[in-house]
């Protein structure tokens, strides 16, 4: 059982290192800042979307009580 286990770490160590392609750095950088930029715009959208539940909610509950 554990020459099967050194096996498979030998195995996955040399597809990483010899087999995948690794992304330039340059690309690297350029996709962190468009997925920062993204998840900051919907963030702001999640709160938009929830202020306006909240909005209508709340509306809503105070038509009841009356």
């Amino acid at each position: 059982m554990l020459k099967n286990f050194v096996e498979y770490v030998k195995g996955a160590y040399e597809e990483l290192v010899k087999h995948v392609v690794w992304p330039k750095w340059d690309e690297v950088y350029k996709m962190t800042i468009v997925v920062s930029v993204f998840s900051a715009i919907f963030s702001i959208f999640i709160g938009i979307v929830d202020y306006i539940f909240r909005y209508v909610l709340q509306a809503y509950y105070k038509l009841l009580k009356i």
